[in-house]
């Protein structure tokens, strides 16, 4: 089922109400305040000047050769792109996760399994694995994930929640048969940008251009996502304030009464009696939450953005009925 967080239209018809705080996703709620856009991208199509300086700011920032840098129309863009590029027809993707992978590969006419442990994906053809992974945060070090790599035919590796944890990415060096995927969108939260990126083999590369077409980006992401990605500055202190968030949250989650189950700088799970309720709970105060049909108990929440959010998120919680 390709269900996602961020679906306010639903919240909206079931619960009524406009001013929601949404905490459906993993996308950061203080996110990067850009220059003004120039009128170059607003009005002229992307040209190869301009992708090649965000290529140069990605390098930089993710420590990968240019020539190793796919930019897309969000990561998303590369979970459909990359199961046209890879041989193969069995993929196994490391479970319970972002149903998003299992659900491109499936319409691509791959046979997808989906266990749950990284030895049970020995011998696919195709490997995927969400690091940290979306929803539970399970996190595995680069030496794990090159051992992983070795048993596989191929090895997509989706780092979208992993820009606050550097320690984890493989996207600098990752192995030949490694395909890194990066989110901008979340960890600077302008998911509405869709910028993202594939990192790997360039002959690998080339497949998925050749399918992305000729303007994968648009004009706006690729002069704004060069701006923010070589601001250092204003990561540095993201990463910092999102440390501190999440246990703040944590703190006013677990006083209520759920159990922490996991998470990420972006978003933490939550062990509930009764996950839709707790969900319905959170909606009467306009607070939009994500809950999984495949688990009755879990709810999962962004990181409020401020002292307001944070307030709303603990009258909710501790509010009579």
């Amino acid at each position: 089922m390709r269900d996602h967080g961020g679906d306010l239209d639903r919240a909206a018809r079931d619960f009524g109400g406009a001013a929601w705080i949404d905490l459906s996703t993993g996308i950061n709620r203080r996110p990067y305040v850009p220059a003004p856009l120039s009128a170059h991208a607003l009005s002229a199509l992307p040209t190869r000047a301009d992708q090649a300086r965000l290529v140069a700011a990605a390098s930089a920032r993710y420590g990968a050769a240019p020539e190793a840098i796919l930019p897309l129309a969000g990561a998303s863009a590369g979970i459909q792109l990359l199961p046209h590029a890879v041989p193969g027809r069995r993929a196994a993707v490391l479970s319970p996760t972002y149903n998003e992978h299992a659900a491109s590969l499936a319409a691509a006419g791959w046979r997808v399994e989906t266990p749950e442990t990284p030895e049970a994906l020995a011998g696919a053809d195709l490997g995927v694995i969400v690091n940290p992974n979306n929803p539970c945060g399970r996190a595995y070090e680069p030496g794990q994930i090159a051992r992983i790599a070795a048993t596989v035919g191929h090895l997509l590796v989706d780092e979208s929640f992993a820009d606050p944890r550097p320690d984890l990415s493989v996207a600098g060096a990752p192995p030949p048969n490694v395909t890194v995927l990066r989110s901008f969108g979340k960890f600077w939260g302008l998911a509405g940008l869709r910028l993202g990126f594939a990192i790997g083999a360039p002959a690998l590369l080339a497949r998925m251009a050749e399918r992305a077409g000729p303007w994968p980006v648009s004009g706006p992401a690729l002069e704004i996502g060069t701006a923010a990605l070589a601001d250092e500055a204003w990561s540095e202190a993201t990463v910092t304030w999102l440390a501190e968030a999440a246990l703040h949250l944590d703190q006013i989650v677990l006083a209520a009464g759920w159990n922490l189950a996991g998470g990420t700088h972006l978003f933490r799970l939550y062990d509930t009696l009764d996950a839709p309720a707790a969900q319905a709970r959170l909606a009467r105060a306009g607070i939009w939450s994500r809950i999984f049909p495949w688990h009755p108990r879990w709810v999962r929440l962004g990181i409020p953005g401020g002292r307001e959010e944070f307030a709303r998120v603990a009258t909710a919680l501790t509010a009579p009925g």
